[in-house]
C-alpha cells in the first residue's frame, strides 16, 4: 500500500485529537479577531477564544452557512489582507451571489498536499500521465487536481472541460493513465469512444478520478466496465478547499477525510444535533489549518455518515460514506425525501436502460407526481413495444419498491436526454411552492 504522507494518513486516533485540537485553537483565535462574523456570532452564543480549549469544545462553537458567505460578498468572510490572498475561485451556486473562496500561498500548498495524498490512493505516482477535464477557471476542479498531480511530480494534461472528441483523441495519443472528470462526464466519454470506434485497447487509461456530483455504487461499476479501469470517488467542495477533502482508498469502503486539516461531524439537518458515528445526517466541516477562508461548523447539506474504525488500507483517517444526495435539494415528494442516486441505483441495477435519466416532479390537482425519464439503450431501441412496456413496468416497481411511492417511468429515445460536460442535471422540478 502506497501513502503520499504516511505520518498523519496513519497517526493513532489520539495524536489526531492532539493535532487537531491545537490547530482548532489557533483558529478560533485568528477568526474571532479577524472577521467580524465569527466575533458576532461568538459573542452572540458568549462564547470567547479562551473557552476553547480542545477538540471536545468544538460543539460550542455556532455553524456558518452558504448564506453568510453570501451576507459577506465578496470578501467579508477573509481572515487576511487581500495582500496576502494569490488565488480567488468561486462556486458555481444556481441562486443568489457566488460564494467567494480566497486562498493564501500557504492555502495553496495545502491544497496541493490533499490532492497529493487522494491522487497516491488513487494508485497515482510519478510516471502517472493525468488528464484533467474538471472545468478550469473559477470552479475549483480543474486547478485542485492540477496542482496535486504537479506537486507528486507525475505528468498533467490541462485538457479542461468539454471538447468531447478531442479529449479521446488527446487520451489515445498522449497515453493519459488517469482520468480526472464528473463521473457522469466519464460515462460519456465511454459512449463517445464506442461512437468514434475507440477500442479500450487503444489506450492506456488505469484510473479515474471523479467527483462534484453524487453518483452511485453501481455507476462506478458501470464506469469501471466501460472504461476499464477503477474509479475512485473524489470529495470536496469550494468552501473547504476543492477536490481533496476526502477521498477513496483501493478498499473502496468509504472515503478518508484528511482531518488533520478538515474536521468532519454529522447532524441532525433540522435539530442541528451531533449524530453519534454511524449515522447518516448532514455533513460539517470545520477547516484548521486555512488561513485565507477559515470556515468553523460549515453545513455542506450533503448526506453522509461516519466511521472511525482504522481501514484495512493501513489509513487511521476517519472514513465518511458516499454522499447519498443533499439535504437542501432533496426532492420531498409526497412526504418521501427522495434522492436522485437513489433512482439511479435502481435503474443500475436492473442494467437493461442506459445509464441517463431524469426525474420531472410536477404537482396535478394538489398531488405530486413523479416520472422518470429514461434512456433505452441501443440494443433494446427495436425492440417490440411489448418488451419495452415490460422493462418500464420492471423499473416502476423497483422504485416503489426502494422509494416507497408510486412513479411513472418512460423509456425514450437513445440521446435524447441532454448530456453534460460538467455535473448532471438530473431533476426538473415544475412545482410551484
Amino acid at each position: 500500500m502506497q501513502y503520499w504522507n504516511s505520518t498523519y494518513e496513519c497517526m493513532s486516533r489520539d495524536e489526531m485529537t492532539e493535532v487537531q485540537s491545537k490547530r482548532l485553537i489557533d483558529t478560533i483565535k485568528r477568526v474571532y479577531h479577524n472577521v467580524p462574523l465569527y466575533r458576532s456570532k461568538m459573542q452572540k452564543a458568549r462564547i470567547e477564544p479562551g473557552d476553547i480549549k480542545s477538540l471536545e469544545d468544538l460543539k460550542k462553537l455556532p455553524y456558518t452557512n452558504k448564506q453568510d458567505l453570501r451576507d459577506t460578498y465578496p470578501y467579508g468572510m477573509f481572515a487576511v489582507p487581500m495582500s496576502k490572498i494569490v488565488r480567488i475561485h468561486a462556486s458555481s451556486g444556481t441562486t443568489g451571489k457566488q460564494t467567494v473562496v480566497g486562498y493564501t500561498r500557504g492555502d495553496l500548498d495545502i491544497w496541493s498536499e490533499v490532492v497529493a495524498r487522494s491522487l497516491y490512493s488513487a494508485g497515482a505516482n510519478k510516471e502517472s500521465i493525468v488528464q484533467v477535464a474538471y472545468g478550469y477557471g473559477l470552479f475549483t476542479g480543474g486547478l485542485g487536481i492540477h496542482y496535486g498531480v504537479e506537486k507528486i511530480g507525475a505528468s498533467v494534461i490541462p485538457a479542461s472541460g468539454g471538447n468531447t472528441k478531442r479529449q479521446l483523441q488527446i487520451m489515445k495519443d498522449f497515453g493519459t493513465t488517469i482520468l480526472a472528470c464528473t463521473p457522469s462526464y466519464a460515462l460519456y466519454l465511454a459512449e463517445e469512444m464506442e461512437e468514434m470506434g475507440i477500442d479500450r485497447s487503444e489506450l492506456r487509461l488505469m484510473a479515474g478520478i471523479f467527483g462534484a456530483e453524487p453518483w452511485s455504487s453501481n455507476m462506478r461499476k458501470k464506469i469501471e466496465a466501460q472504461l476499464g479501469i477503477t474509479a475512485t470517488d473524489i470529495y470536496g467542495l469550494s468552501e473547504i478547499i476543492g477536490p481533496g477533502v476526502s477521498i477513496d482508498c483501493p478498499c473502496k469502503c468509504g472515503l478518508h477525510v484528511q482531518e488533520d486539516h478538515f474536521i468532519p461531524e454529522i447532524i441532525n439537518p433540522e435539530t442541528e444535533e451531533i449524530l453519534p458515528p454511524g449515522t447518516n445526517g448532514e455533513l460539517v466541516f470545520t477547516t484548521i489549518t486555512k488561513e485565507g477562508l477559515p470556515l468553523v461548523r460549515y453545513r455542506t447539506h450533503d448526506i453522509s455518515s461516519l466511521n472511525y474504525e482504522k481501514c484495512q488500507c493501513g489509513r487511521t483517517l476517519v472514513r465518511m460514506s458516499k454522499v447519498t444526495g443533499r439535504s437542501d435539494d432533496m426532492l420531498i415528494i409526497r412526504g418521501v425525501n427522495v434522492f436522485p442516486s437513489q433512482v439511479e441505483h435502481v435503474l443500475l441495477e436492473v442494467g437493461e436502460t442506459a445509464p441517463h435519466y431524469l426525474l420531472i416532479v410536477d404537482r396535478i390537482d394538489n398531488l405530486d407526481v413523479l416520472e422518470i425519464c429514461v434512456e433505452m439503450s441501443q440494443n433494446m431501441f427495436s425492440d417490440e413495444v411489448k418488451k419495452v412496456e415490460d422493462l418500464e413496468d420492471k423499473i416502476k416497481k423497483e422504485v416503489e419498491s426502494t422509494l416507497g411511492i408510486n412513479a411513472n417511468v418512460k423509456l425514450v429515445e437513445p440521446k435524447t436526454i441532454e448530456r453534460s460536460e460538467g455535473k448532471a442535471n438530473r431533476v426538473v422540478d415544475k412545482r410551484k411552492f
